[in-house]
């Protein structure tokens, strides 16, 4: 870990970078076979850990329960391991048309990673595994409420990476984050790309680096119940999804959107579930102490539904798992339509299903544009309609939205990093993986020799004509027809 004692941020960021950038060099040189195996000795030493660091994370925060952060460190480690185990990453990763086209995998370098105060540990793991993976280097930026918890596991993987073989400064984190240091960070001539998840500020910042930039930033998840689905398997998905980590994953649920004709049964089943419907005046105490000038107050983030009844002065059944405010409007006048980074569910009913559409379409338009959306529904005709016409990436069918959209409950790419595409101001609708952490060089080899008829065909004669015969069949030289390296 780099010590920044004494040291004005641009220095430390230098010193680094400039450590980082001779490593990268070495890490290039290797194998498909030995990064395979420093990437396997890292997500092995992550999962043994995932209990201890996420005891660490939750401790230092505050924020969510440790059992669903250990949940967390296992997709970023074990899960992710199993997705990318045979990912080519190095040399020759795939020839096509026959050998005719060969593509040629190149690390984009150094990875600058911005690692969020909600998934501190679990976020660097994976962030490190996927930079390794591709033959990048990392240089990790905690945030400041959890430095320690990141440093833990980014300690962890950097050692188990350097006993496999790694050079010592292929991972590496900042122990004193500051603003200064993020922007030093982020606009330094050697980094080469970066990865910021955390606030709609930091995202903003890093696509105004001057710097290629994969943002994952806020996310406004409405769960459509429509009239023919499973109701007490849609209200169990969302509630798991809700109460997961306390709602502190950006694709969690933020708002249920209803048919009229189930409402009943769907409120019934919510309030035998744990959950507690609002009074307007209770929602009022809680928009109190949910919101500071319009902003989320850190105080509540990933804390259970008891604890911010408490805080808001709302007495609650002991059994409650979710607060619910039943809505009827979408926008800054209703705080509680927005993302709310703990576990409190919006409520909206809907007459029909175009009304059905209108209110998930402006959920999403209220801070959630690209991201992901649940439905839950026995109607097929009804799923690729929704993925067609609503402004997100993920639909994600009769599963929790916050594990199902990263990876847990589908075979989506195991990731928390979730591009937002550009209705989310960002390049990349995918979950981010080793892949996009590649530049790809691609070889073409002449498939269609010009001549004379051909040339006169495309408008080439006289002396500017190439002549030569049409060739039947024209194989990759021995030098590049190779499978891999």
């Amino acid at each position: 870990m780099l010590s920044q004692t004494n040291l004005c941020p641009d220095s430390v960021i230098q010193h680094s970078l400039e450590r980082a950038k001779v490593a990268q060099a070495i890490l290039q040189s290797f194998s498909q076979a030995t990064i395979d195996r420093i990437v396997q000795a890292m997500v092995e030493a992550g999962a043994q850990a995932a209990e201890p660091l996420a005891k660490l994370a939750q401790r230092e925060t505050g924020f969510g329960n440790w059992q669903d952060k250990v949940t967390k460190n296992l997709l970023s480690t074990s899960v992710l391991s199993r997705s990318i185990a045979g990912m080519k990453t190095c040399g020759v990763i795939e020839t096509l048309h026959g050998g005719n086209v060969i593509e040629i995998a190149s690390p984009m370098g150094i990875v600058a990673a911005f690692i969020p105060s909600t998934n501190p540990t679990s976020t660097l793991m994976y962030k490190a595994i996927i930079a390794i993976k591709s033959r990048n280097v990392i240089v990790a930026s905690p945030h400041p409420r959890a430095t320690q918890s990141t440093l833990a596991a980014a300690k962890i993987l950097q050692d188990a990476a350097i006993q496999a073989g790694a050079p010592i400064d292929a991972i590496q984190c900042l122990s004193h984050p500051s603003r200064a240091t993020i922007t030093a960070l982020m606009q330094h001539p050697l980094t080469d790309v970066i990865l910021a998840t955390g606030s709609d500020s930091l995202v903003q910042a890093a696509y105004s680096s001057g710097k290629p930039a994969y943002g994952v930033g806020a996310g406004n998840v409405p769960a459509w119940i429509e009239q023919s689905a499973n109701i007490p398997k849609a209200v169990a998905d969302i509630f798991f999804g809700k109460t997961f980590d306390y709602g502190t994953l950006c694709s969690s649920e933020q708002a249920i959107v209803c048919d009229r004709a189930i409402q009943a049964p769907v409120m019934a089943e919510c309030a035998r579930q744990g959950g507690c419907f609002l009074s307007p005046a209770e929602q009022e105490q809680l928009m109190a102490v949910m919101f500071n000038n319009g902003r989320i107050n850190p105080q509540i983030v990933g804390q259970s539904a008891i604890v911010i009844a408490r805080l808001a002065g709302i007495t609650v059944p002991a059994s409650t798992r979710i607060l619910i405010a039943p809505l009827t409007v979408v926008g800054p006048e209703a705080p509680l339509s927005g993302e709310k980074l703990s576990p409190v569910l919006a409520f909206y009913v809907v007459a029909d299903r175009a009304a059905g559409f209108d209110r998930c379409a402006a959920l999403l338009q209220f801070g959630g544009m690209g991201h992901s959306m649940a439905l839950h529904t026995q109607d097929q005709a009804l799923i690729p309609a929704v993925a067609d016409r609503l402004p997100a990436h993920r639909f994600l069918i009769n599963t929790p939205s916050a594990v199902g959209a990263v990876g847990h409950t589908t075979d989506f790419a195991p990731a928390l990093s979730l591009g937002s595409g550009t209705l989310g101001g960002s390049i990349s609708t995918d979950n981010i993986t080793p892949r996009h952490l590649l530049n790809i060089k691609r070889i073409g080899l002449e498939v269609r020799p010009i001549n004379d008829a051909m040339g006169q065909a495309i408008g080439v004669t006289g002396q500017n004509s190439r002549v030569s015969r049409p060739l039947k069949h024209q194989s990759p030289p021995a030098a590049i027809a190779v499978a891999a390296i």
